[in-house]
């Protein structure tokens, strides 16, 4: 892609680094901390079975859905919209997308905050300053939490200020490798260690008996959140992809990522976690439940390490929470990237100034998170947990019944010739327009009546 010239919006310098990009922002804290204890609580490897059969039944063509409207239009959600049809309601889909990405950031910074503070905490631990690594791991106070945020809210302005090729694509192919040797290494270490056995059992020998429409529905919903779909990320990441590029082998690369890397989560966590069993660590709740999210990132697993204790302790501490804290940029950045690319198209403001400003605009939020964090809950489950998928519904609407497959299919000829002579091109059209808003509205529709409507 290197004789593709540079436009002021940028372009991806290499396959390659659009795949990292893209992978990125798929894979965040939730490949980390959410899809382990999900599979842990749903029949282990059963659960894995059908988690990625979702994510390529229904997240790969949405992925490849998305990459099309980007690279067919060149624009940020709300523009590629506009200029694919006249149709007045889908720029709203859009601007629904920006403002998706905008709330998920501005509490994601505060949790990324979180991460990377326990970096310090995991030093403190081991040095016996135990007042000051308390006051670093409190998330009640307003102030630690509204400094990390900032922190870490520099981290990605100044990444996006860079541009796509010298920022993102350049970011991202040093810290997605970074990612996989931490992860790599901590797993090779945990799985040898005593406990981790029983830990590996649950992931990986599937208990058939618990597929029920209840684990289904988690599965679709995890494959959904790790892929990061129906924000507009991968609208505007992929409208910097070249032409020659073939978009059904990149999203199949993209969705193959961001398994991988969750699998390799699960292979960690869930032997880690019985690992803790083993060293005395409670891993369950007063009801019997896995501890999950924060209770399991910034409770069990930091006494874990404690236990360990001396270097070994340290290195396992600091090593983890730079993990979760690269997985947590890797994601900031893309989500930042939305609403700035909005910015630059729409409204004509240069890079640099949109990045500083929207990215300030964002910190606003999260400053404000950062004194009332009751309020992530609130904010995630309208922006993420059914603001994705309704975005990802919408957009299969719009791509087959609005713009249509056949010029989708078209979009995917430039990089994959005869596209339309394929298998691939008649089954994916079945999906966008049938299969995946189908199975999208069913999770939307269990979501809201478990949430509203169930005792």
């Amino acid at each position: 892609m290197a004789d593709i010239p540079t436009t002021p919006r940028g372009n991806w310098d290499s396959k390659l680094g659009f795949i990292l990009a893209a992978a990125g922002s798929a894979v965040g804290l939730g490949n980390i901390w959410r899809f382990p204890t999900e599979a842990a609580s749903n029949g282990g490897a059963a659960f894995l079975l059908i988690y990625l059969a979702c994510c390529f039944l229904i997240g790969f063509p949405v992925m490849i859905a998305e990459m099309s409207i980007g690279r067919s239009s060149k624009k940020n959600p709300v523009g590629a919209f506009r200029s694919l049809s006249t149709n007045k309601f889908f720029p709203l889909v859009g601007i629904w997308g920006v403002l998706c990405g905008v709330m998920i950031l501005s509490f994601y910074t505060v949790i990324a905050g979180w991460t990377f503070s326990h970096v310090f905490v995991e030093i403190f631990v081991y040095a016996e300053m135990f007042e000051v690594a308390s006051f670093l791991a409190d998330f009640e106070n307003g102030y630690v939490n509204a400094v990390f945020a900032i922190l870490f809210m520099a981290c990605t302005i100044g990444i996006i200020r860079g541009g796509v090729s010298n920022g993102i694509e350049r970011a991202t192919k040093l810290m997605m490798p970074m990612l996989l040797i931490i992860l790599v290494i901590m797993t090779v270490y945990v799985l040898f260690q005593p406990g981790a056995g029983e830990g590996i059992e649950i992931y990986l020998y599937p208990d058939f008996s618990m597929i029920d429409m209840e684990l289904i529905l988690a599965a679709m919903g995890q494959a959904f959140f790790s892929l990061s779909l129906g924000m507009g990320a991968i609208i505007t990441y992929g409208s910097y992809l070249g032409k020659k590029e073939n978009i059904a082998e990149a999203a199949g690369f993209v969705t193959l990522a961001d398994v991988g890397i969750a699998f390799l989560a699960g292979l960690l966590i869930l032997p880690t976690i019985y690992m803790a069993q083993a060293e005395g660590v409670q891993i369950f709740d007063a009801e019997g439940n896995f501890l999950a999210g924060p209770a399991l990132i910034f409770q069990l697993l930091p006494e874990l390490f404690a236990q360990m204790g001396g270097i070994t302790g340290l290195l396992f501490g600091v090593l983890f929470f730079s993990l979760l804290s690269i997985a947590a940029l890797t994601s900031t950045i893309s989500l930042l990237e939305v609403p700035v690319s909005y910015v630059i198209d729409e409204h004509k403001i240069k890079r640099k100034s949109a990045a500083l400003y929207v990215g300030l605009g964002i910190l606003v939020i999260s400053l404000i998170i950062s004194f009332n964090t009751a309020l992530i809950d609130t904010i995630d489950f309208t922006f993420s947990v059914i603001g994705l998928p309704l975005g990802g519904l919408l957009i299969c609407i719009f791509l087959g019944y609005v713009w249509k497959t056949e010029n989708a299919i078209e979009e995917i000829k430039h990089g994959y010739e005869n596209v339309k002579d394929t298998f691939f091109a008649k089954a994916w059209t079945v999906f966008v327009k049938f299969v995946c808003p189908l199975i999208i509205l069913i999770i939307l529709i269990q979501t809201i009546y478990n949430n509203y409507f169930s005792s």
